[in-house]
């Protein structure tokens, strides 16, 4: 008994329609066994039944088709199993990104939280060493996490210990036009020898109105709201200001406060921008 299917045969046994198995054909992701020269009819083997099976999970699971043909085609396990984990990192932060946005529905259903609290302070210019970069509103958070990472990590290998808690600038043009300049600085207490993109610069004296925002990102314009709210009604921005200011929290921030952020309005700076907090000492 032959083990030859036809295309109608293969598509009742694997649950793939035909018009899918014609397609996986002209992709290259699950060819045919044989081919007729004279009608193109398509026919499998009952072998190819895993395998199909396998790209319908794959498929079903979102997966790419070209990241489904380099499991088919990785030489060993562990490549494998890479390809297979890096499409499960993906999922689950996509499953997270779901998560925030339903939290951030709900938040809006809510009734409105108590006054927050504002306190007002005067901060002397501090001597920092910093990246700056002008960087698209899109690539803002990954650009952070690197600068941040590449400063931490120049002040460590040069045995010091910052001096205050690590901030950030953001010029205006970058929230109104999406393209603005973006300054992440980490606060020192003496000179050290600079490198790659981090440079000294003076993070500049302000009186600041400040706030504290815990708990998920995905709710924070709620305290960024009520402090500009707070400021525009007791007139403390200024009509004219560079940039945006951020100042993190004085305080140590505990592992489930990872998202602890301080936003601050500045006669110096226009509105402070939520600031990604430094979670990787938590």
């Amino acid at each position: 008994m032959s083990n030859t299917l036809s295309i109608g045969d293969f598509s009742l046994m694997t649950h793939l329609s035909i018009k899918t198995l014609r397609y996986y054909h002209q992709v290259g992701l699950l060819e045919p066994a044989e081919v007729d020269s004279h009608t193109g009819y398509r026919y499998y083997r009952v072998e190819q039944i895993p395998t199909a099976q396998i790209i319908q999970r794959f498929r079903d699971l979102n997966m790419p088709i070209d990241e489904v043909k380099a499991v088919l085609a990785a030489p060993d396990l562990d490549t494998r199993n890479a390809l297979i984990t890096a499409h499960l990192n993906r999922l689950e932060g996509e499953l997270e990104q779901t998560r925030q946005a339903v939290m951030s529905l709900r938040n809006l259903l809510e009734p409105p939280s108590a006054p927050i609290s504002v306190e007002h302070r005067t901060v002397r210019a501090t001597q920092a060493v910093g990246i700056q970069e002008v960087v698209d509103l899109s690539d803002l958070v990954i650009w952070y996490h690197g600068a941040l990472g590449e400063l931490s990590a120049t002040v460590a290998v040069q045995g010091l210990q910052p001096s205050g808690p690590s901030g950030g600038l953001f010029a205006s043009e970058l929230f109104q036009y999406e393209r603005g300049k973006a300054t992440v600085f980490v606060p020192i207490s003496r000179e050290m020898q600079t490198v790659g993109r981090v440079s000294p610069l003076v993070v500049p004296a302000a009186e600041l109105a400040v706030t504290v925002h815990s708990g998920s990102l995905t709710n924070v314009n709620a305290t960024y709201g009520a402090l500009g709210a707070y400021v525009s009604k007791h007139a403390l921005a200024a009509p004219r200001s560079p940039g945006r200011f951020f100042r993190p929290p004085s305080h140590a921030q505990r592992p489930e406060d990872n998202s602890l952020s301080l936003l601050v309005y500045g006669k110096d700076f226009s509105p402070g921008q939520p600031f990604l907090p430094d979670t990787s000492r938590t």
